[in-house]
């Protein structure tokens, strides 16, 4: 065929240098406005899960702070001990580096929706954020906790959610839920426990597995987005299927104001080379358009 009968599309995916080209004018293509994003990583992600090293490690790799797990259940969750807090604090000052928000990742092991001490953890770690001066605690649902189809198990955590909120909502403390559900699924869960301190922790990543519209989903839940994971499956930002781009875009059209934080499951450079790679892909697309 003729190539001036060939489509913009056709042209694009038979010629690898155009096909660049074409990705960097749709990468282009951004809001005049940014959203106030600020670019963490999760300590897990590093390396350095519960480890206070990760926030001099995270400065090293042009991070503006650090999303931190409250530890290993086998360990009886180290970070609700002072003086690990106090160490977080003292490094966190000395680095410049903040700890950005909490994590309580044993919930995927032991189950809120089935594990009386899940309730117990996920109370005290509204006790962890107050001391370390923060506002997010990430509540997760994979593995063992998993609610997809499980209504029973989604009406024991809608109880315990009852449960804790109200000291969450004294504390000035969020409750973000993480799963496999759509964002409509989580809306649902947030209005059965009725509570400001219950919002969703979107991960683009894992809506995007699932098979969810990822741009539509943000845009619907709009403020009841506390904090963002940022994640592609397949490869490093910007060269695998996520459209880091688009997903500015929509977080422009809610006005997001707050953390993203790089949790990577593929590391093809290693886990710290990876992480120094994809912040600097986000900084370029989180800034304002030229």
């Amino acid at each position: 065929m003729d190539s001036r009968q060939l489509s913009r599309r056709e042209i694009l995916l038979k010629t690898p240098a155009l096909a660049l080209a074409g990705l960097a004018l749709k990468v282009n293509v951004l809001k005049a406005v940014a959203p106030e994003v600020k670019i963490g990583v999760c300590d897990w992600t590093i390396g350095k899960r519960t480890d206070p090293a990760s926030l001099a490690l995270a400065k090293d790799l042009g991070l503006d702070g650090v999303q931190v797990d409250v530890g290993n259940w086998r360990d009886d969750l180290p970070l609700r001990k002072p003086e690990l807090q106090k160490r977080y604090l003292e490094l966190s000052k000395q680095t410049g580096i903040p700890v950005a928000s909490l994590a309580i990742g044993t919930l995927n092991e032991i189950p809120l929706k089935s594990d009386p001490r899940a309730e117990q953890w996920l109370a005290d770690s509204v006790d962890v954020c107050k001391a370390l001066g923060l506002t997010v605690v990430l509540v997760p649902f994979f593995g063992k906790g998993d609610l997809r189809n499980d209504k029973p198990g989604t009406d024991a955590v809608v109880a315990a959610l009852k449960r804790v909120a109200p000291k969450a909502e004294k504390a000035g403390v969020i409750l973000g839920l993480e799963s496999w559900l759509s964002a409509e699924q989580h809306v649902a869960i947030i209005d059965r426990v009725g509570s400001p301190a219950v919002q969703v922790y979107y991960d683009v990543g894992n809506s995007q597995k699932a098979g969810y519209d990822i741009f539509k989903e943000i845009r619907w839940l709009g403020k009841r987005i506390c904090e963002f994971h940022a994640k592609d499956n397949d490869n490093l930002y910007g060269k695998g299927s996520m459209n880091f781009p688009e997903v500015r875009n929509a977080m422009v059209d809610i006005d997001y104001r707050g953390w993203m934080h790089i949790e990577g499951t593929t590391k093809p450079l290693g886990p710290v080379e990876s992480t120094r790679y994809d912040v600097n892909y986000l900084r370029g697309v989180f800034k304002p358009a030229a």
